[in-house]
C-alpha cells in the first residue's frame, strides 16, 4: 500500500496497515495488522500529535494577527525531528533544545530542517531548562510556541488521526479485537483511547513499557502523579519521569475498552527490533520494538491479555523512531547474538 498525503492541512501522512499474519515467525491467536509509522515523514509517529498542534496553534495565532512565531522543543530525538519538520513546512522558526549526548545524525537531521539546536547539559531536563531561558528572554513582540512532546490536548488529537485510518482501512472494523503500543508518556496512548471512544470502538489496549523506566506501572501503583527519579532506558523515547494525568484516567476508566499494561526488559525490546528487521527489513528504535516483541520474542503477551478468534484483528502500533541508525543496529544485533535468545 502506498503512503498518501492525508491532506494539505496537517504535515504527516496516511501510512499503510498490513496484515503480516504469515510473515511471522510464529502463529498468532488471531490475524495481526502492522500500523506503519515509520512511513511518517521524519519517522516517527510523533509527527502527527506535534504538526497537528503546531499547525493548529499557529493558524490560530496568524488569524490573531501574529506574524513573528517561533517554536519551541526539548527533545534530542523524535519530537524534536517532528516540531523542526512542521515548522519548515509552515516556514517559521524553531529552536531545539537538546542535551550534548545526543547523537550526531539527529543534530544533523534537525538542522537540514531548518531548526536551530541549542546543546546544553547531560540531561534533556538540563535542556530544557536552557532552552526555556531563552525562549523567555525574546523580545515580546515573538510569539513563541513550545511543544511538549505527550503532555497536550492538541497533541493527542493529532494522534486520534491513527484511530480514524485504521477503522477505514481495516476489512471488518468489527473485528478489529486489540490494539499494541508502547508507553512511556501517555500521548499516544492517550491519542488512541479519545480516538477508539469517540468511534464507539470496543477494542482492548495492551501497552508495553521497559522494566527500566516503570513509569506507567509505578503511576498505577500510587494512583496519582509523581516525579520518578532514576529513568534509564535504552528505549529513550520511553524513559518519561512522569505520566500524563489523562493516561492515568483512561486506565482506571476501563467502562468501554480495558487498558492491560505489560512491562519487559529492555533486552527484550532490542530482540523485537532485531526481529523486525529480520523478518521486515526496516529499522526502528528500542521503543517500537518493546511493541513489537509482542509477535516475536514475547507472543505470549498476546495470549495472555486477549481473548480473540481466529479471524479477530490485533493492530500492531510500528511506531518507528529515527534515533537508531544501522550502526546502532549492528551493536544491537552483536547483543543479542551473545544473550540466551
Amino acid at each position: 500500500m502506498s503512503v498518501e498525503q492525508v491532506n494539505d492541512q496537517f504535515p504527516h501522512v496516511k501510512t499503510s496497515l498490513v496484515d503480516v499474519t504469515d510473515k511471522l515467525p510464529f502463529k498468532p491467536p488471531c490475524r495481526i495488522y502492522f500500523k506503519n509509522e515509520m512511513e511518517q515523514p521524519c519517522g516517527s509517529f510523533k509527527l502527527r500529535g506535534i504538526g497537528y498542534m503546531i499547525k493548529t496553534s499557529v493558524e490560530r495565532l496568524r488569524l490573531q494577527g501574529k506574524t513573528k512565531i517561533q517554536v519551541f522543543a526539548s527533545s534530542g530525538g523524535n519530537a524534536g525531528l517532528s516540531a523542526a519538520y512542521s515548522s519548515r513546512l509552515l516556514g517559521i522558526k524553531c529552536t531545539i533544545g537538546v542535551p550534548r549526548a545526543t547523537k550526531k545524525h539527529i543534530i544533523e537531521k534537525l538542522q537540514e530542517y531548518g531548526a536551530e539546536v541549542l546543546m546544553y547539559g547531560d540531561s534533556i531536563n538540563e535542556a530544557d531548562g536552557h532552552l526555556q531561558r531563552k525562549m523567555n528572554s525574546l523580545d515580546k513582540s515573538i510569539e513563541t510556541l513550545y511543544c511538549h512532546p505527550f503532555e497536550n490536548e492538541l497533541v493527542w488529537e493529532g494522534h486520534t488521526t491513527m484511530i480514524d485510518e485504521i477503522a477505514e482501512q481495516l476489512p471488518d472494523p468489527k473485528k478489529f479485537k486489540g490494539l499494541v503500543c508502547s508507553v512511556g508518556g501517555g500521548g499516544l496512548y492517550n491519542g488512541l483511547m479519545r480516538g477508539l471512544k469517540r468511534r464507539n470502538l470496543k477494542t482492548d489496549i495492551l501497552l508495553i513499557e521497559p522494566n527500566q523506566a516503570p513509569t506507567f506501572r509505578e503511576t498505577i501503583k500510587r494512583k496519582e502523579i509523581f516525579l520518578l527519579d532514576d529513568v534509564k532506558s535504552v528505549a529513550t523515547s520511553l524513559a518519561c519521569s512522569f505520566l500524563s494525568k489523562q493516561s492515568l484516567d483512561y486506565y482506571l476508566d476501563q467502562s468501554l475498552q480495558k487498558t492491560y499494561l505489560e512491562s519487559i526488559d529492555d533486552l527484550e525490546t532490542i530482540k523485537g527490533l532485531v526481529n523486525h528487521y529480520k523478518y521486515f527489513n526496516q529499522i526502528v528504535e528500542p521503543a517500537c520494538g518493546a511493541a513489537v516483541s509482542t509477535v516475536f520474542n514475547q507472543l505470549p503477551l498476546l495470549y495472555k491479555n486477549f481473548d480473540v478468534k481466529a479471524d479477530d484483528i490485533i493492530v500492531i502500533v510500528v511506531c518507528g523512531g529515527s534515533c537508531t541508525n544501522e550502526e546502532d543496529l549492528q551493536e544491537f544485533m552483536n547483543l543479542v547474538s551473545k544473550s540466551k535468545f
